[in-house]
Order: C-alpha cells, then structure tokens, then sequence
C-alpha cells in the first residue's frame, strides 16, 4: 500500500513539476529575443488613396501587411488566398493588425470578385483594398526596399511589413544557419513572396510574432527600442 502511495506521488509530482520546468526553460527565451530589423524608413502614407467604405484607412499605428495587386486583382486570387489563410486567418486577433492592397482606380468590381473569393463567409474588417492613381501606388512602392520592381500592371507578388512607425520590417541577414557555419555573404529580406507557401508559413508568421512581441513588451515597459532602432538604421545604410 505504502509502494502504491508513494508511486502515486512520485507521478503527481512530475505532473506539476514538469509543466514548471518548461516554463522556466521558456521565460528567458521570451524576454532575450531578437527583435525584427528595421530594413528601411520612412515608407509614405497611404493619404491619396480612398477605400470603398466610410472608414478612412492608414498606415500609421497599425502593424500593416501592404500589398499591390494591380490593373487586374482576380488575377492575383491564388496570392490573396494564400495571404488570407496564412497570414491573416492568424493575426486578424491582433491589435491594430491590418492587411492593406494598393490598386489603382477603376478595379471596384474585380476588387469585389476577389473578396468573394477569398472570403466565403468569414470576417474581412482587417483587410482592406484601396484605390488610387498609378502614379501615387507607384510612389508608396518606391518608398520601400524591394529586390524586384511593380510590373506594367502595378502588381507583385511580395509583400510588406510596415510597423506603427511607418518603418518598414524584415531581415538583415536570412541566412540559414549553415550559411552561417559557411560563411556566406549575409543578405537581406526585405519583402515576403506569396506565392511561396514555405516563405509565407515560416519566415512570415514567425516574423509578425516577433514584432508583436515586441510592441507588447513596449506596452509592459520591458523593451527599449529606441537603441536596437538607431543600430538597425545605421547598418541599412551601409
């Protein structure tokens, strides 16, 4: 009787201890992060473009996937549907997260193939298209750092993150860690492509986690951005 009292407490004692120990792994890797790198500054306002809904869309203070889906949206279905269950199905929670399409005026009623499209019956009040003149969609994309240019038709299949700051975030290095023990040149990711399924599920959303970790220490008092900033900035002109 004794054995089975004592093996009954031996297992309630793992039970409790085991989910302590993890957590106490875990702690220190949440507050020694590395944060997700400033690649450029200074993206422009969206204030040319209007939405087709009386609320008036912005960059600022929100944590903005931005995106150009040109002359032709439907086009792009297979992109905004991968963006849709990917990236925003899993954010949508956020505070002040957003998705943001730039296309130019005239597409309305693509525009509205497109979210019926991609939406079916669940909530699209965080993803929003706008619409202006080719030159100013041409304009915003200028004002952020990308390996491949908008096409004729004002489109791309990268995507961007802007933060609250209107600074655009990514990577400075991405190499893999056996580029690393290599010694590869380093090279950045400044955009996310989402037409590559791995690209969008893995670097994208791990990435997005780590910027809203960070703008959640910051609410908590526990993050001072203002020095790893400067150093991010400093490195992008070099």
């Amino acid at each position: 009787m004794n054995y089975k009292k004592a093996g009954r407490y031996l297992i309630l004692g793992v039970l409790f201890f085991l989910p302590v120990t993890f957590l106490l792994f875990l702690y220190p890797a949440t507050h020694n992060y590395t944060p997700l790198d400033i690649v450029n500054q200074s993206v422009l306002e969206i204030n040319q473009f209007n939405s087709n809904t009386e609320e008036k869309i912005v960059l600022k203070d929100h944590i903005t996937v931005l995106g150009f889906l040109g002359t032709n949206p439907i086009s792009n279905s297979i992109m905004a549907s991968n963006l849709k269950e990917l990236v925003y199905d899993k954010f949508k929670g956020f505070k002040k997260f957003q998705v943001v399409i730039l296309v130019p005026n005239g597409t309305e009623t693509e525009v509205e193939k497109l979210k019926s499209e991609i939406s079916g019956y669940e909530d699209l009040r965080f993803w929003h298209f706008v619409f202006g003149e080719p030159d100013a969609i041409k304009t915003v994309f200028n004002s952020l750092k990308s390996k491949t240019g908008l096409n004729n038709n004002l489109e791309t299949n990268e995507v961007f993150v802007v933060d609250k700051d209107l600074n655009q975030r990514g990577r400075l290095d991405d190499r893999t860690d056996n580029e690393i023990a290599k010694k590869a040149p380093a090279y950045r990711l400044n955009s996310y492509n989402c037409i590559e399924v791995a690209e969008i599920k893995n670097k994208m959303s791990d990435d997005l986690r780590i910027l809203f970790t960070e703008y959640r220490q910051i609410r908590k008092g526990e993050f001072d951005s203002s020095t790893r900033r400067a150093n991010d900035l400093k490195e992008t002109t070099n």
